[in-house]
């Protein structure tokens, strides 16, 4: 499958959003608190995702958006892949192209969340070289403010100059 990354434009906000929604639901749907997955409506992705622009690269095939991720500081805060482009290196390209922002930013260690019990994303954090560094509570932002939400941290150094990874920290 040939793809591009680029800078996402206000037009593709409701294709990402399409794709964060159904990623988001299919991957945690069975494993959050039901007060968070009534929070989380297709609206509430669309609003987000256009909030969010300046800091999202997208993978594209012609107009349609295969998926995307979202840099923040030195966060990997939201990645998702479009279930047809899943397996064709869109998640790897997206990932490696977050790390190389985060690099160019001044960060020497990146960090995201996963949802616990999200094992298929955990297996390809660590398979892209993440490690699992123990629970946190994270506030998640929603429509009707913070939502706290105990998961797994995943980290990586970014190169020369990383501090040593603390597991559990």
């Amino acid at each position: 499958m040939a793809f591009t990354l680029d800078t996402p434009t206000t037009t593709q906000a409701r294709q990402i959003a399409a794709i964060w929604a159904a990623g988001w639901h299919e991957a945690h749907g069975d494993i959050v608190p039901a007060e968070l997955r009534a929070l989380r409506t297709p609206q509430s992705f669309h609003d987000r995702s256009l909030s969010n622009l300046a800091l999202t690269r997208v993978a594209c095939d012609g107009a349609e958006v295969l998926g995307f991720c979202m840099v923040k500081d030195d966060e990997i805060y939201q990645m998702y892949v479009a279930p047809q482009a899943r397996g064709a290196g869109v998640a790897a390209a997206l990932m490696q192209d977050g790390e190389t922002r985060m690099r160019e930013a001044g960060h020497h260690r990146a960090w995201l969340a996963c949802a616990i019990g999200n094992t298929r994303a955990a297996r390809f954090y660590e398979k892209s070289g993440w490690s699992h560094a123990g629970r946190q509570v994270v506030d998640l932002e929603t429509a009707e403010g913070a939502f706290p939400l105990e998961i797994w941290r995943f980290e990586k150094p970014l190169g020369t100059g990383a501090p040593p990874l603390v597991p559990g920290a």
